[in-house]
């Protein structure tokens, strides 16, 4: 079973990765990983501040300048033209209006929407230290627990399918959070979710799970604040060779009274080939996936951690 969301995720992204012609230059950044692959499961919500705050198409080309913790946004060639005040209130102002998006993917290196690593000068001299440019990091301050990547990242197949299986976790919990979060629903989710958390972190694994444990005996919204606080956090820590091992022996307990003893020896022997290097993560999951075909109450509580998204991104190749 492939895991598909009722319709595609929305994701804001820098206009100019989906081949808008908004940059300085009126050239544009298009990204065909982004347009042709991603594109089938996000629905983008192009920005581009630069534009919205009215400096035009081609337009002075900006840079920050100044103190890397306060930075100003200033054009290269006149810098007595200063757009900090309004890029901010642009952000501003698009928090507020509160589009709802489960993930951010920005254009890296820009003075306005870099989420990292942008350049700060001072004044004709070499770059003073780094930040974040001014709308990014508005945005970023905004929803700390929003998945938020740079194209440039992207290409790394790590950062790519992290990025990627936690927009589908934050959609899904957005769609929670749309209904009345009750106990039993938390429960619900936290069941869906806690292999997938314990593939990232063991720690955080437990934290959730003593955590869930009190659900209906405190206030749920502060809970479940702590709860998607714990879960994203924990999600980013990378997932491991030796983190899916544990996870995969975890599940063949669940298995060991529904398969027989010839196809425990295999699964076994396919799960510590696995830990060798000798054969992918996704052999394994097949396998697994193959024995619970017919033990659906087993498989409710795994199916996301073996399908986190949708199967043709072919994310897990590289594990």
């Amino acid at each position: 079973m492939t895991y598909s969301p009722q319709k595609r995720i929305p994701v804001g992204i820098s206009s100019c990765l989906l081949g808008q012609s908004v940059r300085y230059d009126g050239a544009h950044k298009r990204n065909a990983y982004l347009t042709d692959v991603l594109g089938s499961y996000f629905e983008y919500l192009p920005f581009c501040p630069e534009v919205a705050i009215g400096m035009g198409i081609p337009r002075p080309p900006i840079r920050l300048t100044g103190d890397p913790a306060r930075p100003r946004a200033v054009a290269v060639h006149a810098e007595n033209l200063d757009v900090t005040d309004k890029l901010l209130a642009y952000a501003h102002s698009v928090m507020t209006a509160g589009a709802r998006i489960s993930g951010y993917i920005f254009k890296s290196r820009s003075p306005s929407c870099g989420m990292e690593r942008v350049k700060v000068h001072t004044g004709k001299a070499k770059p003073s230290g780094t930040s974040a440019g001014l709308y990014a990091s508005v945005v970023m301050h905004a929803l700390p627990l929003m998945p938020v990547e740079e194209e440039g990242r992207l290409n790394d197949p790590v950062l790519r399918e992290s990025f990627v299986e936690r927009v589908f976790v934050y959609d899904r919990w957005q769609q929670l959070r749309d209904d009345e979060i009750s106990p039993s629903k938390l429960i619900a989710f936290h069941t869906g979710h806690k292999f997938l958390l314990l593939s990232h972190s063991e720690i955080h694994y437990r934290r959730l799970g003593r955590l869930v444990a009190d659900a209906g005996r405190r206030d749920m919204q502060s809970l479940s604040l702590e709860y998607i606080t714990t879960l994203m956090e924990g999600l980013t820590r990378r997932a491991t060779r030796r983190r899916h091992v544990n996870v995969l022996q975890h599940i063949m307990g669940y298995l060991k009274k529904s398969i027989g003893p010839d196809d425990k020896v295999e699964l076994a022997k396919l799960i510590d080939d696995y830990k060798q290097g000798s054969v992918p993560l996704i052999a394994a999951m097949k396998t697994i996936e193959h024995h619970l075909r017919h033990h659906a109450d087993e498989y409710v509580g795994l199916r996301i951690y073996l399908n986190p998204h949708p199967a043709e991104l072919g994310l897990r190749n590289h594990l």
